[in-house]
């Protein structure tokens, strides 16, 4: 078998590997920072992360469909593991970008939806308090 064809299968196991494993992680454990952006609804954050999940996975399994080209042929076992290393890394790259810039934007909503709980008044601005009752003395 052509060294180019192995290199192409342990490249396409290891990236599909790679991204299953993180989109299950960053899923699981997202989904509670997800439910406090989303102010406590469940079933918000749980469609939320489902979006999320299923982006991942279409971003990065077409990532590394076009990444698989290879222009030059394998010669050697050096080789392999030189377009491996290159190609690997290159995915893994993107993957943390991508969860990188999945938090950024989330901490961004989570922040603005704080703010605006901490901006309101406690009464409202046509209505008034009454006073307070005289204490005993």
């Amino acid at each position: 078998m052509d060294l180019t064809v192995i290199t192409y299968v342990v490249y396409l196991a290891v990236s599909i590997g790679l991204t299953v494993w993180v989109a299950r992680t960053l899923s699981s454990n997202g989904r509670i920072f997800l439910a406090d952006v989303m102010r406590g609804d469940e079933k918000l954050a749980g469609a939320v992360n489902h979006l999320l999940v299923v982006g991942f996975y279409l971003v990065n399994f077409g990532f590394v469909a076009l990444y698989l080209n290879r222009d030059e042929a394998v010669a050697d076992a050096r080789g392999v593991f030189e377009a491996l290393s290159t190609k690997l890394g290159v995915v893994l790259l993107v993957l943390g970008v991508l969860h990188l810039g999945n938090v950024w934007v989330l901490s961004r909503i989570r922040r603005r939806g704080r703010m605006e709980r901490e901006n309101v008044p406690p009464v409202d601005p046509q209505a008034w308090a009454a006073p307070a009752a005289p204490t005993g003395a």
